[in-house]
């Protein structure tokens, strides 16, 4: 049994739409286009039935929440959490961010290359935001999830806390806090397998479709970004059957092209400069298939791309390989990083190929001229380890990703190949159906 957990950010407040520092301030309240993306919001979760509904107490939180209650059929009561209380900024407050920046020009640097050490001082105690924000949101984790073993809750909040909130549940480190984006009436998406301290599941991160919005706007800022859009291949009739493929070349099924088709139709007005693809036919395919939309781009394959390699497991259902492998199947369940695959690869082997040919992809297309977007399809296990790398995660955390069938990941360099990236979305599958990941759960 698993414990879902949504996640949302409050809808437009009156210091978003100033360019404001709100903090826990809570003077800020939310406009009228905050209260339209609330009731879109609204409607996309007005079927899904909540054991927990909570909410931080500032006020634009609470609003936000309350237009979604009242748009749900089950009618959940809510709970006001002081633990949802948004990052605690008293020096910044109602400051416009360019006043903070001019004004505290090496703090704010700190903020923004290095979040986790910005200190700030108060009636003589000094405190560090963001790792005090990260410390709220264990305990919060600590108190809710024994309370909701498999079921739903829901929780609304604000940009940092909620960032805090899927940080500490995945393990990221505090020093990525500006690598997740969180929009204006999102939804995230976390399975908790059991207690907090026990694996836990992204199933996707700052959805917008819901909203008007497929995939989510560009941050604010100065100067040519780079985006990158990394897409699981469709279906396969492999994936369907749960056996495990790997290198072998295993074509798209009927449906994993319909997958395509969708991804295609979801991406068909962004902007996209460059493809890039894995050789293997089922990326391949999915890659040609979206990019029938955007006939004048150019699609390059890269070796370094292809899924693992399981060896002598290709080809094989689980119950076969744990036949033939008593125990390796479930070590590479419980602790995948430690696995050698029988004539295969292991996944440090695949980390460093995959991640090699993410930045080759990233240095080749960087402009300082002018922003671009391009599209790289792989696959499962590529794109766990490349997410987990743009996360500050480990090989050991492969599974804390999910990965479904034509799935988009989105991926912003706003600062170069040597700066943090952001990722804006993680497996947007709403193109696909629904708030939540319906793809196979097949094999690699």
């Amino acid at each position: 049994m698993t414990t879902r957990v949504i996640i949302v950010r409050h809808g437009q407040s009156s210091y978003n739409a100033q360019r404001m520092i709100q903090g826990r301030c809570d003077e800020s309240v939310i406009t009228e286009k905050g209260r339209k993306q609330a009731e879109l919001l609204g409607q996309t979760l007005s079927k899904v039935n909540f054991a927990g509904f909570y909410s931080s107490p500032l006020q634009r939180a609470t609003e936000t929440a309350n237009i979604i209650r009242e748009a749900n059929e089950h009618n959940p009561s809510l709970t006001v959490l002081e633990k949802l209380k948004e990052i605690n900024l008293p020096l910044w407050e109602k400051w416009k961010k360019e006043d903070v920046k001019q004004q505290f020009p090496e703090e704010y640097k700190t903020w923004k290359e290095k979040p986790h050490e910005l200190k700030m001082e108060v009636d003589g105690k000094e405190f560090y935001p963001v790792l005090n924000l990260y410390a709220q949101a264990q305990e919060f984790w600590r108190v809710i999830i024994p309370k909701h073993q498999g079921e739903t809750i829901f929780i609304a909040a604000h940009n940092g806390i909620n960032r805090c909130l899927l940080m500490s549940a995945l393990g990221i480190p505090a020093s990525h806090y500006h690598s997740i984006q969180q929009s204006n009436c999102c939804i995230n998406v976390l399975n908790f397998t059991g207690n907090f301290g026990d694996p836990v599941q992204l199933e996707s991160l700052n959805q917008t479709a819901h909203l008007g919005t497929p995939i989510p706007d560009f941050r604010p800022q100065e100067g040519a970004v780079l985006r990158l859009l990394l897409v699981r291949h469709g279906e396969t009739e492999w994936n369907r059957m749960s056996r495990f493929q790997g290198v072998k070349d295993i074509p798209l099924n009927e449906n994993g092209k319909k997958q395509a088709q969708k991804a295609g139709e979801f991406l068909k007005d962004v902007s996209i400069d460059f493809g890039v693809t894995s050789p293997l036919s089922r990326p391949k395919e999915t890659a040609e298939i979206i990019l029938q939309h955007h006939p004048d781009v150019n699609l390059s394959t890269k070796k370094d791309l292809e899924e693992i390699s399981h060896g002598l497991w290709e080809g094989k259902l689980e119950a076969e390989i744990e036949a033939d492998y008593p125990g390796l199947l479930q070590e590479w369940k419980d602790k995948p990083e430690t696995v050698q695959m029988p004539e295969g690869e292991n996944l440090q082997q695949v980390w460093d190929r995959a991640i090699e040919a993410w930045q080759e992809v990233v240095r080749e297309n960087l402009d300082a001229s002018q922003s671009k977007t391009g599209i790289v399809v792989a696959h499962d296990a590529i794109n766990k380890v490349i997410i987990c790398y743009l996360l500050g995660l480990q090989a050991s955390n492969f599974w804390n990703i999910k990965q479904g069938n034509g799935a988009v990941t989105v991926v912003d360099y706003p600062q170069g190949v040597d700066g943090m990236p952001v990722l804006q979305a993680v497996n947007l599958t709403n193109h696909l159906g629904g708030v939540f990941d319906q793809t196979a759960a097949g094999a690699l």
